[in-house]
């Protein structure tokens, strides 16, 4: 499903100058009709999902306990 600008913006939650910007930077895919740009929905959800997914193993890695040093021994 395709987009307008002004979609997008509610869609992502930001302004529709900061759509534009990012689209004259290529850095959002976008097709011009002639009268507008129309911008492909689902390049944001999978960015949303690997996102999630990073947040997740993220999540995962600082729950881990920190292993005891061996080479550390307490002789005083």
């Amino acid at each position: 499903m395709y987009l307008t600008i002004t979609e997008t913006a509610e869609y992502l939650s930001l302004p529709e100058s900061y759509i534009e910007v990012l689209i004259h930077e290529n850095k959002i895919r976008a097709v011009h009709d002639g009268e507008q740009y129309l911008i492909y929905r689902e390049q944001f959800n999978q960015h949303l999902e690997q996102m999630e997914k990073a947040k997740k193993q993220l999540a995962e890695y600082l729950s881990e306990p920190i292993p005891e040093d061996p080479d550390v021994k307490d002789e005083d």
